[in-house]
């Protein structure tokens, strides 16, 4: 029998990559997103690809919502084998420049549309006593960066969140999993669609991959979700581990090179952001998953490939802790000489 997958944010970037590794191995997707455009060309690689697609019009932020995406997955494809939580939105700009709707609406999609997602996925999963949920999270989620405030206070929240619930899942004894792949910079197209008030193009923080990096830590963690979380990209567990030996170092490293490092010398992106209202609705474009930073994003990480084989786990750990520590020692001497 064929896996039944819901994604959301499946219209773009890691969603729209995900969706098509499971295409690929001949399952039911169900794709939620807010955009049409993009969730009808997904639907069509999907089935193209060998799998069966249902296009589910939502906006995340809104509970009935996927409620009724979520009956309508079970309608057409039986019982939801694994729900990934993707989709999100952001403002780049200063906190004092962001208005206090912004911020409730990245709040609203970014957090509590996985709420709504896991909520519904669990209404279902519980009483059959199975399921995976997974929660495409970042490596923001631990490490908060300047001009992202909406963004990373939300995905902390995804994982206090995720933690609690995890522990009462332990509590009854249930069969039903969740699980955090905690991502690096993607090269998605939110970057020429989010709100943005910087006055160049706004861009990940290099490190760079492209979303099929992503995607395949997505479904290995869905296919392995034991584990409490995956840090997709060498990137993140280096981001991870930095901040647990120097945060106040990191800090201040940060505060010097964090407005610079998330933009580039592209013009501004033009025309309407997809906070309140999806990109492709006027003029039914298809984004896809890539963002335009193809030529400086990397197709593959060593450390999502260790990731995926359990026994070089331990290794990948020592060498990011050793790679944390040089980065800390690397983090003073910058400080102190920007200090001078």
């Amino acid at each position: 029998m064929p896996q039944t997958v819901v994604i959301t944010g499946a219209s773009a970037g890691i969603g729209r990559a995900t969706a098509r590794l499971y295409g690929k191995r001949g399952a039911d997707v169900v794709l939620l997103a807010r955009g049409r455009a993009g969730l009808d060309v997904a639907a069509k690689e999907i089935e193209a690809l060998g799998g069966r697609a249902l296009v589910q019009v939502t906006d995340t932020a809104d509970a009935g919502q996927v409620e009724a995406a979520a009956d309508a997955a079970e309608q057409a494809f039986g019982p939801i084998d694994v729900w990934i939580n993707c989709a999100f939105t952001s403002v780049f700009a200063p906190f004092d420049e962001i208005t206090a709707d912004e911020y409730e609406r990245v709040t609203k999609v970014t957090y509590l549309g996985f709420v709504n997602g896991t909520r519904a996925a669990l209404k279902r999963m519980l009483p059959r006593d199975r399921g995976t949920i997974v929660q495409v999270g970042s490596a923001l989620g631990e490490r908060a960066i300047p001009l992202q405030s909406a963004y990373c206070g939300a995905k902390h929240a995804i994982n206090g969140f995720t933690s609690s619930l995890r522990t009462e899942l332990l509590h009854r004894g249930s069969n039903v999993h969740v699980t955090v792949a905690q991502m690096p910079a993607v090269n998605t197209p939110q970057f020429s669609w989010v709100r943005s008030r910087l006055p160049k193009h706004p861009q990940p923080v290099p490190p760079i991959y492209q979303p099929e990096v992503a995607a395949r830590g997505v479904v290995h963690a869905a296919d392995h979700p034991r584990r409490k979380q995956y840090y997709i990209g060498a990137s993140t567990l280096a981001t991870i581990l930095a901040n647990r030996l120097v945060p106040a170092l990191l800090d201040r490293y940060l505060a010097r090179t964090g407005f610079d490092s998330q933009q580039t010398d592209l013009k501004p992106p033009s025309g309407e952001s997809n906070l309140f209202e999806p990109v492709d609705r006027p003029e039914g474009t298809d984004h896809g998953a890539h963002g335009v930073f193809d030529d400086s994003a990397h197709a593959r990480s060593f450390e999502a490939t260790l990731a995926r084989h359990p026994a070089a786990v331990a290794s990948a750990l020592a060498l990011g802790a050793g790679a944390a520590a040089t980065a800390g020692a690397a983090l003073r001497r910058r400080v102190r000489a920007g200090a001078a």
